[in-house]
């Protein structure tokens, strides 16, 4: 968990958390790395709190372990407060888990959910970036209430942000951040029916390793550069103008 991300979720536990009662707290994507000491626990010492760290792979600060990716093992209706940062990133259909949070969120509990807008590409699969419009999809799809929903963007410059002063010194990573609330009314049966197609598929994929990286094609053009082709296919004639741009 990088430093931004770290004081992001920092500001929503100041800002949403009350502290005049025990409060039920689910972190998704607990686990910390090799080398990493910042964790979520630091940030509600002091507060009365039942804590339960849940991830994938057992390890550092892992209080549950997830049997399949797409099923949190927490009951429903349980927790006032889930916390999940920078893990979406890293879930192939992060719908199908935005669902299990809406599921074991309590009617009127809240979501913190930080995730990546800029960076470079980290651990073994890393699959997405977000904007708060990607916030707003989540809260449509799981009907969950968005409370609030930004982006640390770098300043502008003229009408576009400048993206040239990011650098590992200037906010080089960048943060979406988005809280989620569960409505009181919240369509129970509607979203049973929703969540058990979207997370029985989901399991069933798993994730993205059944799909291989496609091999580059030196003759094939990427991201919209003409392909390249190689010069024995069209030997130059004697006397012929120079290619466009040579």
């Amino acid at each position: 968990m990088h430093r931004s991300a770290y004081e992001q979720m920092e500001l929503c536990i100041e800002e949403y958390m009350p502290t005049n009662r025990r409060q039920r707290v689910v972190d998704l994507g607990s686990r910390i790395s090799n080398g990493q000491k910042l964790t979520h626990q630091e940030l509600l010492k002091g507060r009365d709190i039942d804590y339960c760290g849940v991830d994938v792979w057992a390890g550092p600060n892992v209080d549950r372990v997830m049997r399949k990716p797409y099923r949190v093992p927490v009951k429903s209706n349980s927790a006032d407060f889930l916390l999940s940062g920078q893990a979406f990133e890293h879930i192939p259909f992060f719908w199908a888990s935005m669902l299990e949070i809406a599921r074991v969120l309590r009617p009127g509990g809240t979501a913190f959910v930080t995730a990546p807008s800029r960076g470079h590409v980290h651990d073994q699969q890393d699959c997405w970036r977000y904007y708060p419009d990607g916030f707003r999809a989540l809260a449509a799809y799981t009907k969950l209430q968005l409370v609030e929903a930004y982006t640390d963007f770098p300043p502008m410059k003229g009408i576009r942000h400048d993206y040239a002063r990011v650098d590992a010194k200037h906010a080089y990573w960048g943060d979406t951040v988005g809280v989620f609330r569960k409505p009181t009314n919240y369509p129970r049966l509607t979203m049973t029916f929703v969540r058990a197609t979207t997370r029985w598929w989901a399991n069933r994929v798993g994730g993205v390793e059944g799909v291989p990286m496609p091999e580059p094609l030196a003759t094939r053009a990427q991201c919209g550069r003409p392909a390249a082709v190689p010069e024995a296919a069209h030997p130059a004639e004697p006397n012929s103008p120079a290619p466009h741009g040579q």
